[in-house]
């Protein structure tokens, strides 16, 4: 069988306001993850490592900070034709944003008929996951289906927390996609189980084309993908599922196979670091047959200084990243990125900071997730009473404490 042409387009124009104060100064995709990484990263690895190597980041709130990390770390050779480039709102069809998922691709129409590929893949650019594409592209093309949507199997009882897809009895053949449903249907093999859509989607190009162009000329319509182009093509009969449980991606372990998480809010986005920092993770971002790949300056390896007395600067149960100083200081259950420094006596437990943060001596952080270059005082406290971390910074409902970019913490 011929490899059918593809081309790769990432939805990252999603404004991201339930991670605020983390999407104060950058796009949603651009919010660092796992000490080194971006969120867009990890959309980006998976389909670089399964080959496709013609990729369209199509970009528009805040994306300064996204387009340079692309455009810096994502380089391919144009010798055979590959590239990852980012595309911002360009109003092509006039002073127009992006109304809505389905917007987004019918203003980049140009992108599509310049490939003339026979399938595109269109994948959300904020999820942490491994994903091998090309078993997902080729149940779509054996088929025969207009689109393929991709779906990870969960509780029924969570089933109003999702876009949920509902299947004809062979289990393939999606029958009805639903937004939150409170009534669903179990899963023919699972009655216990929903299908819950991951917000990955594989086109016959022909049919979006043809789809999303009828959706641009209905003016009742959200213009989105999941919520008015996938119910319509599910009307046709040319629908289908993957069941992401399927997806065999090399080096995953029984633990982490099939792991997938929506960091859509601050409590999403903390426990998935989380994931990160166990014995065996649950997310393990030490596979090196499925990498993920990201921009890394040239920084020094991590250091750890001090050991004398109770001034011994060290890490427990913690990622720490290139650049990074324990000087005296502790961090236990966190994610420490570059250049971080940790000064003596400093305690940090079950946090998420993030690069160019320094932390004074004897300042105590728990539970907490720190932008870029915040200054946390001598001797300051955070996490610790959450009713005087509300009158200052974020707190979630998870009860984590958010401070944003570049602040100055007063003592």
């Amino acid at each position: 069988m011929t490899t059918p042409r593809v081309l790769a387009i990432v939805l990252a124009g999603g404004e991201g306001k339930r991670l605020m104060p983390l999407t104060a100064d950058r796009a949603k995709p651009a919010v660092p993850f796992g000490g080194m990484y971006r969120l867009v990263d990890f959309v980006l690895s998976n389909l670089a490592n399964g080959g496709y190597l013609k990729i369209v980041v199509l970009t528009q709130y805040k994306s300064h900070s996204l387009d340079r990390h692309i455009s810096r770390t994502w380089r391919l050779s144009a010798m055979l034709g590959n590239y990852v480039t980012p595309v911002p709102a360009q109003q092509r069809l006039g002073p127009h944003w992006f109304a809505g998922s389905a917007d987004a691709l019918f203003q980049n129409f140009n992108l599509i008929h310049d490939e003339m590929p026979e399938h595109v893949i269109v994948f959300g650019a904020d999820h942490i996951y491994r994903m091998d594409p090309r078993q997902m592209v080729q149940q779509h093309v054996e088929s025969g289906s207009d689109v393929t949507v991709a779906a990870i199997r969960q509780p029924l009882s969570l089933a109003d927390q999702f876009g949920v897809i509902e299947t004809d009895p062979s289990g393939r053949r999606i029958a009805a996609f639903r937004e939150k449903p409170t009534d669903a249907v179990g899963l023919p093999d699972a009655p216990d189980q929903v299908y819950a859509s991951m917000g990955n989607y594989v086109f016959r190009t022909q049919a979006m084309i043809d789809a999303v162009h009828e959706d641009a000329l209905n003016p009742s319509s959200r213009h989105d993908l999941g919520g008015n182009i996938i119910p319509m093509l599910v009307k046709e009969g040319r629908a289908e599922v993957y069941d992401f449980a399927h997806n065999a991606v090399p080096g995953s372990t029984d633990r982490d196979r099939g792991y997938w998480r929506d960091v859509g809010t601050l409590d999403a986005y903390y426990e998935a670091h989380m994931d990160l920092i166990s014995v065996h993770p649950v997310f393990n971002l030490y596979n090196e047959h499925w990498p993920i790949y990201t921009g890394r300056d040239p920084l020094p390896p991590a250091k750890f200084v001090h050991n004398s007395g109770d001034r011994v600067g060290h890490a427990l149960d913690s990622l720490v990243s290139p650049g990074a100083i324990i000087s005296g200081g502790t961090a236990v259950r966190s994610v420490i990125s570059p250049r971080t420094v940790l000064h003596s006596h400093s305690l940090v437990e079950d946090s998420v900071i993030m690069d160019g943060v320094k932390v004074g001596r004897g300042a105590r952080i728990r539970r907490a997730i720190i932008d870029k270059n915040v200054i946390v005082p001598d001797g300051a406290s955070i996490g610790y009473d959450l009713d005087a971390d509300r009158k200052r910074f974020s707190v979630t409902a998870g009860g984590i404490t958010v401070i944003g970019k570049n602040a100055v913490v007063k003592p």
